[in-house]
């Protein structure tokens, strides 16, 4: 079936998560520097079957783009040009980073390990995905 990879775009780095090959169940994998971020996948990709991508879809509370899509609309182009015929779907991304910071709380944490952004992008990434897959 092939694996569905998210992305919690961001200027300095990207998180990513994947699904199992049944998409089923959304797992983090890790985070890149985002200038990384494009040979990263295609190593995957080379690894792993990629069935599509779900993008973070930065939105103001009014619904309207956030800045940061800006960032991310050059990036689609690119990505739908080094992997064509491989679906891209957006995922809206509001209170991501929230709900990752109160689940490592919640998971016990401690604040050390809370103030480590890459492991925040990579838990924000798998709350995109596993909202896409409960969206699906």
């Amino acid at each position: 079936m092939g694996r569905i990879i998210a992305l919690d775009y961001g200027k300095v780095r990207t998180g990513i998560a994947v699904t199992d090959e049944l998409q089923l169940i959304a797992s983090g994998l890790t985070t890149v520097e985002t200038s990384q971020l494009l040979p990263f996948l295609k190593q995957y990709a080379g690894l792993e079957e990629v069935a599509g991508f779900v993008v973070g879809e930065p939105r103001q509370m009014d619904n309207s783009p956030s800045e940061a899509e800006a960032l991310i609309s050059p990036f689609l182009k690119e990505l739908e040009k080094a992997f064509p015929g491989i679906p891209i779907a957006r995922q809206d991304e509001r209170f991501t980073s929230g709900m990752a910071l109160k689940s490592m709380v919640e998971g016990g944490l401690k604040k050390k390990k809370r103030r480590n952004k890459a492991l925040l992008d990579e838990i924000s990434a798998t709350l995109i995905l596993q909202a896409f897959l409960n969206r699906k």
